[in-house]
C-alpha cells in the first residue's frame, strides 16, 4: 500500500450455482477428476455456470456492486436449466453440457449489457468467444494424456438433470479460492419481468 491511498481490487464473477442435488453431483465429479486424472483446479470454486467472467472491483465499493446486481436480478423470473451429457473443449476442459434456452440467453445478454452500462465492465466473454454455458469439471491442470483418457470415459457417460434457476450468485476470490459471496433471488411475483 502506498501512503494508504492504494485501493484494494478484488476479483469477482457472476454465475448460476446449481441447487441440490445437482450441486453435490457436480462436486463429486470434480473430486473424481482430482482422484483419477490429477485435475484439481476446478475444486477452487463451487460448481457453477459462468454468466460473467472474473473482473476486478474495489473492495470498498462492494456494497454498490451488490446493490446494482440485486436491482438487476429483480428483473428476472426463475427458469429451468437442462444439463445433458458431457462435452469438452479439447485439450484440457471437460464439463457438464448446459442446453441453451431463450431464458438463459436473455439473462446472459442482459447481464452483459448491464455490466457494460452500469458497472463499466467489458470482459463478459472469455477471449471474445460466444456464450457457451457449461459446468466445468476439469480444466487448466488436466494434462493432455489425462484429458484423452478422461474424455474417452466421459464421452460415453450419460448425465441428464434439470433444475430451476432461482438466483444468480456473485462469487468472490479469497486470494486462494472462489467462494459464493452473495445470492440474488429471481423474484417469482407477477410483473418481475
Amino acid at each position: 500500500m502506498r501512503d494508504g491511498v492504494e485501493k484494494k481490487l478484488i476479483q469477482y464473477f457472476v454465475a448460476i450455482v446449481p441447487p441440490s442435488p445437482v450441486y453435490e453431483e457436480a462436486l463429486i465429479q470434480k473430486e473424481y477428476f482430482r482422484d483419477h486424472y490429477q485435475s484439481k483446479a476446478s475444486l477452487n470454486s463451487p460448481p457453477h455456470i459462468t454468466l460473467h467472467m472474473p473482473f476486478r472491483w474495489k473492495e470498498e465499493k462492494e456494497l454498490t456492486l451488490v446493490k446494482k446486481l440485486e436491482d438487476f436480478a429483480g428483473g428476472f423470473r426463475p427458469f429451468r436449466i437442462q444439463l445433458d451429457k458431457y462435452a469438452a473443449f479439447p485439450p484440457r476442459v471437460i464439463f457438464m453440457n448446459v442446453v441453451r434456452s431463450p431464458e438463459l440467453d436473455k439473462l446472459y445478454l442482459e447481464l452483459k449489457r448491464f455490466c457494460k452500462r452500469e458497472l463499466n465492465l467489458f470482459n463478459a466473454d472469455y477471449k471474445e468467444q460466444p456464450f457457451h454455458p457449461h459446468l466445468t469439471l476439469a480444466f487448466r491442470d488436466l494434462k493432455k494424456p489425462n484429458f484423452e483418457r478422461a474424455w474417452e470415459e466421459f464421452s460415453q457417460r450419460e448425465y441428464n438433470r434439470s433444475f430451476t434457476v432461482g438466483r444468480v450468485t456473485l462469487l468472490k476470490h479469497t486470494g486462494k479460492i472462489w467462494e459464493a459471496f452473495k445470492d440474488f433471488e429471481l423474484p417469482t411475483v407477477p410483473g418481475a419481468d
